[in-house]
């Protein structure tokens, strides 16, 4: 289902070229010092676009760092006459808007914690009406494209055109390597609905280390995304926030030097035939799968009955087990991954479920 966002596309609103939207700053704002210096070495790599800085800070406890406040405007001011960089910032409340909005931020961003909360969206939403600003719309902390939508729809109703979404990850109780899961799908599946939308990554965020960063920014565009927004400190020993994840405008700009940017579609009629000759063979192939999984479900269904005949129950978990194991072990043999595996045979054996629910309690009602 796709969804009507009435929005002006991102080139209208800052010329890029073709290269992606570079966002970067330190994560907080400390001193005048430190993000000026900053935004000169990040103007001086002629990479950058946007200057950003934190200056609210939502903190997860009490008693740390929570931003240096409204006087962070200022020198986010002076960095932008010295620089030419436009600048941006994070707004969590009406009060935030106003005072950026007068000190001149050109881009406002809404956070991950606002983002999961309407009350806060409608909030900055209602301060931003007859307001002519970029705000970019960071995903919610949790996985919910539902939440994440609505976030967006709520600025653009309140006449934002020039609106963008930011990737940043999502929080999971599995440990793994990043500080918030990418989950790629969620971004895939908000850029399937509104493909007008410009996604922006955060891989600062989806890191929460510098190692890790130059992977995930490559992956963000190989993904078709329109930018980056990172973090990055004239000395990220001693930030006084996310040190880890934090690059110097050096590190980022050796980063952006080694990023191989792709485009969505090429100008070489060959290349276009080869991928329309291989794109038939895989809808030729999906075709198949899904009449194959229409046939298997005709099977469940008979299962189903059979099962219903003779007083047994729909779960066996037993089979289950048996399905898993011989089908991973297949799967690794065709260079499938696990994961991907186990959550294919996951979705048909709910289905197949559902398929014999229905079987068994269509008897049911029958006799009622």
């Amino acid at each position: 289902m796709k969804h009507s966002l009435d929005i002006l596309p991102l080139q209208s609103w800052i010329d890029t070229g073709d290269k992606p939207l570079i966002i970067a700053g330190p994560c907080s704002a400390e001193t005048e010092e430190q993000v000026v210096s900053t935004a000169h070495l990040l103007a001086n790599t002629g990479k950058v676009n946007v200057l950003r800085a934190g200056i609210w800070k939502p903190r997860t406890r009490p008693g740390e760092f929570e931003g240096i406040g409204s006087v962070g405007l200022q020198w986010l001011k002076r960095a932008k006459e010295e620089t030419g960089l436009l600048t941006a910032t994070e707004v969590a409340t009406a009060k935030h808007v106003e005072e950026a909005l007068a000190a001149g931020i050109d881009i406002l961003w809404v956070g991950a914690r606002s983002t999961a909360n309407p009350f806060t969206v409608q909030e900055i939403a209602d301060a931003l009406k007859g307001v002519d600003v970029p705000v970019l719309v960071k995903n919610p902390v949790n996985p919910d494209l539902s939440l994440w939508i609505g976030a967006l729809e709520r600025i653009n109703g309140a006449g934002i055109k020039k609106l963008g979404a930011i990737h940043r990850g999502f929080s999971s109780f599995e440990k793994t390597a990043f500080r918030n899961e990418p989950m790629w799908d969620i971004a895939i599946q908000l850029k399937t609905i509104a493909p007008e939308l410009p996604i922006i990554n955060d891989p600062s965020h989806i890191c929460g280390n510098r190692e890790l960063i130059p992977y995930i920014t490559q992956k963000a565009m190989d993904m078709d995304m329109q930018g980056l927004i990172i973090e990055s400190h004239i000395d990220p020993s001693v930030a006084w926030t996310d040190a880890k994840q934090q690059v110097t405008p050096a590190a980022l700009a050796d980063l952006l030097d080694n990023l191989s940017i792709r485009h969505a579609a090429s100008n070489n009629p060959a290349f276009d035939d080869k991928l329309a000759e291989l794109r038939q063979q895989i809808d030729k192939l999906d075709d198949q799968i899904i009449k194959q999984i229409g046939d298997r479900m005709k099977i469940a269904e008979k299962i189903g009955e059979y099962k219903r005949d003779n007083h047994v129950t729909i779960l066996q978990v037993s089979r289950w087990d048996e399905i898993v194991q011989k089908r991973v072990q297949l799967a690794r043999a065709l260079n499938l991954s696990e994961d991907f595996t186990v959550k294919y045979l996951e979705l048909l054996h709910n289905e197949s479920i559902r398929k014999q629910n229905e079987v068994m309690n269509t008897k049911v009602n029958a006799e009622v």
